[in-house]
């Protein structure tokens, strides 16, 4: 009787959970569809500023939307195609060089946009920026993922996931030991970030161990500093890996509105 009622409690956990991210946006227009097979969504604001200013959503659509929907009052468009089982690999970016073209022409979208990427949402906006620093205002990236061996890899002191950390290698083409020289990643790649002088915004959990600060952020932040690059980290005290963003966004959003003047 119990482990039925624990199903159903996380069955209803799901449910609520899913019409939370579908809802978050519900007093806007949406258009939901397939791109090149993955899901793909586009919210317009009520009213679109002259500049036609978008975010770029890499992950974990409608969680914790605040900054989104600030953004959606200041007539920003939000954007997102689903790419989170390619892990921030090269097939990704490929796939997000076609949807970013395909933005353009179809909603005639500003040529350069603002990115966001929630945990491993931090693969793929670091891997995508560095080969496409013209089209890029600034990044916000929340708990982000920086480098694939500490997740899904665990290789560390991070908590890691088997499963994803399996079909990670898989899609990249590599095993348990190609992996330790493998230089793809966001903390080498956002040398190119800084040096392009894109602004940079990290927040994270001081307590996150999922996706630890010393394995992702640190790293990272070193690298970019070097590089001459602006980065700024907002560090959440205590904190784990959840829940992204902050209660009040206005540090995300100023950032961002004062880096797409």
């Amino acid at each position: 009787m119990k482990s039925i009622t624990l199903i159903n409690v996380l069955f209803l956990f799901l449910i609520i959970n899913v019409d939370a991210q579908e809802s978050a946006f519900g007093a806007f227009k949406t258009n939901e569809f397939t791109f090149k097979g993955k899901n793909a969504k586009i919210v317009f604001p009520n009213k679109a500023n002259e500049e036609r200013l978008w975010i770029w959503r890499a992950r974990f659509w409608g969680h914790e939307p605040q900054t989104d929907l600030a953004l959606l009052e200041k007539g920003f468009h939000i954007v997102y195609v689903d790419v989170a089982g390619l892990f921030g690999n090269n097939e990704a970016v490929i796939l997000w060089n076609d949807f970013y073209n395909y933005l353009l022409k179809v909603y005639d979208l500003n040529s350069k946009t603002v990115l966001e990427g929630m945990s491993r949402g931090g693969l793929i906006i670091y891997n995508w920026a560095s080969q496409n620093t013209e089209k890029v205002f600034c990044i916000y990236a929340d708990a982000p993922v920086c480098d694939i061996k500490s997740w899904p890899g665990g290789l560390y002191a991070g908590q890691g996931s088997e499963k994803d950390w399996n079909e990670c290698l898989k899609v990249y083409g590599l095993n348990e030991t190609t992996v330790l020289d493998y230089k793809n990643i966001p903390i080498n790649n956002a040398v190119k970030v800084a040096e392009a002088k894109i602004p940079v915004l990290h927040v994270i959990g001081g307590a996150d161990i999922v996706v630890p600060y010393k394995e992702n952020t640190a790293k990272l932040e070193k690298k970019f500093k070097e590089a001459g690059g602006n980065i700024q980290i907002i560090i959440k005290e205590d904190v784990g890996h959840h829940p992204h963003s902050l209660m009040n966004p206005k540090p995300i959003v100023d950032f961002i509105l004062e880096h797409t003047k």
